[in-house]
């Protein structure tokens, strides 16, 4: 599919006026993610995903959510408890790293696949098993990572959400915990 397919297909309407992502990726065959202007600062961003159906179609466009992305990572948790906390390990270790966008600069370079996945095309590999797994592939999961690490520090450099989900999936709290976690719930 062209870069003009994949932003024609991920525009949509809001409140009447037509919603041309920023960006466009497609980490696999199975999922379009792109990118849009958020309104909450100058750089903010939206993310939003189409997956392929089990009809070969696409679905509607999706707002991934903390809570969906804590519920795959319990999945592969509870089938591969190692590998699925090596690999949070490594998400840990970025989201350490993950600084805000300041400028226009910034964003360009910060919404630039090379650095958002294919720099980490080694741990995809290392990953993979973990495919076999839950609902998202490896790919997804880091490119979207990333894009919700930069979408919260953006917002707010002191952001934790992100991080704390990481790290209370790392250390293999509760499930109510976790999932409090991933809601903003906080009893």
């Amino acid at each position: 599919m062209s870069s003009q397919e994949l932003i024609e297909l991920m525009t949509h309407r809001r409140g009447g006026q037509r919603v041309v992502p920023l960006a466009v990726f497609t980490p696999n065959e199975n999922y379009i993610v792109a990118v849009y202007q958020g309104s909450l600062s100058p750089y903010d961003i939206l993310i939003k995903y189409r997956q392929r159906t089990k009809d070969n179609r696409w679905s509607y466009i999706r707002t991934p959510k903390h809570i969906h992305w804590a519920a795959d990572m319990l999945t592969k948790t509870y089938s591969n408890r190692e590998l699925t906390g090596q690999f949070l390990d490594f998400l840990i270790r970025i989201w350490s790293q993950t600084v805000s966008i300041k400028t226009e600069e910034a964003r360009a370079e910060a919404l630039n696949i090379d650095l958002l996945l294919n720099v980490h095309l080694q741990e995809v590999e290392r990953y993979k098993e973990l495919d076999e797994y839950g609902e998202y592939r490896i790919e997804f999961l880091i490119l979207l990572a990333k894009l919700l690490m930069i979408q919260e520090k953006t917002n707010r450099e002191d952001a934790y959400m992100f991080g704390r989900l990481l790290q209370k999936l790392r250390e293999g709290n509760d499930i109510f915990s976790i999932i409090s976690t991933a809601t903003l719930t906080r009893r």
